[in-house]
């Protein structure tokens, strides 16, 4: 089957869902409504409307725009879609800055944003180098990448936000799930979950629960995870309480099974310990991504 719209609806209904999702802050609602589209094939067009309509906005749109774009990687948008996407933008930005002037810094500024954020693959700058030298915004994205401490300015780079840096929101979080752990409190944990104000951000809370777990549970898997099973419980109160979404856990899973070879290294029963808390989320009915195994 082809897609179900053609490319000029699919781009109004995209740019439809963006604008309201200015208004909401709900990027689930976007990703719902790409996924209902069922138009694969025009996905790298998701990247070039989003920043597109951030470009003409303000700063806590650009914000919302680079936050949206962590949200729909890898899933409904692949590593593929997103670097293609960003190409078919690049090349746009001659039309671009006839009516945005300081477009190409701005664009500059999305792509190292997306490098931070890991969405884009540092490679994509240096691919897009070789193949288009002196690209004036692949550069700027080099030098803001370049500088000292370019994590947490990136991470600040439209401005103040509506959150705390994303370093400290991280730290929040692994101080919340090993306070957990000690206490199996549910409501407390849930409170505090709450209190972080950063729905967009919760599969880096499942991402980080998980792998706190499997540490816990020591590098050597025994037959009975205490660690894991609690933590499969907060995630299933906190999807039953409507604090974190589905999806916000199946992103954060999928982002752990991309770091896989890396956590062996530090827990080398990691993969069959994923695969043990994957098993107990499907069973509780938080989690309805296929098994890595099918």
């Amino acid at each position: 089957y082809g897609p179900m719209l053609t490319l000029t609806e699919f781009k109004i209904r995209v740019s439809d869902a963006v604008r309201e999702y200015f208004d909401s802050s709900d990027a689930d609602e976007v990703v719902r409504c790409i996924d209902e589209m069922k138009c694969r094939e025009y996905h790298p067009e998701v990247v070039k409307r989003a920043i597109s309509l951030g470009l003409d906005a303000g700063p806590r749109e650009r914000e919302l725009i680079s936050r949206l774009l962590a949200c729909l990687h890898p899933n409904p948008l692949s590593d593929d879609c997103l670097e293609l996407g960003f190409e078919v933008l690049l090349d746009s930005m001659d039309d671009l800055v006839i009516d945005i002037p300081d477009a190409k810094a701005m664009v500059g500024s999305f792509l190292a944003r997306a490098v931070v954020d890991e969405v884009v693959a540092p490679a994509f700058l240096s691919n897009r180098n070789n193949s288009h030298p002196g690209d004036c915004v692949v550069e700027k994205a080099v030098q803001l990448l370049s500088r000292e401490h370019c994590t947490a300015r990136l991470e600040k780079v439209w401005g103040p936000g509506d959150g705390r840096p994303v370093s400290e929101l991280k730290n929040a979080m692994d101080q919340l799930l090993k306070e957990y752990l000690l206490s199996r409190e549910l409501d407390e944990a849930a409170s505090c979950v709450r209190e972080l104000k950063a729905k967009h951000f919760h599969h880096e809370l499942v991402k980080r629960g998980v792998k706190i777990a499997m540490e816990e549970d020591g590098r050597d898997h025994a037959s009975k995870s205490s660690s894991l099973d609690a933590m499969a419980a907060l995630f299933k109160f906190l999807v039953q309480n409507s604090i974190v979404s589905e999806f916000q856990v199946a992103k954060g899973v999928q982002r752990l099974e991309k770091i896989l070879p890396d956590l062996k290294l530090d827990v080398p029963a990691a993969p069959g310990m994923l695969d043990e808390f994957e098993t107990l989320a499907r069973e509780q009915g938080f989690l309805h991504i296929p098994s890595r195994k099918a």
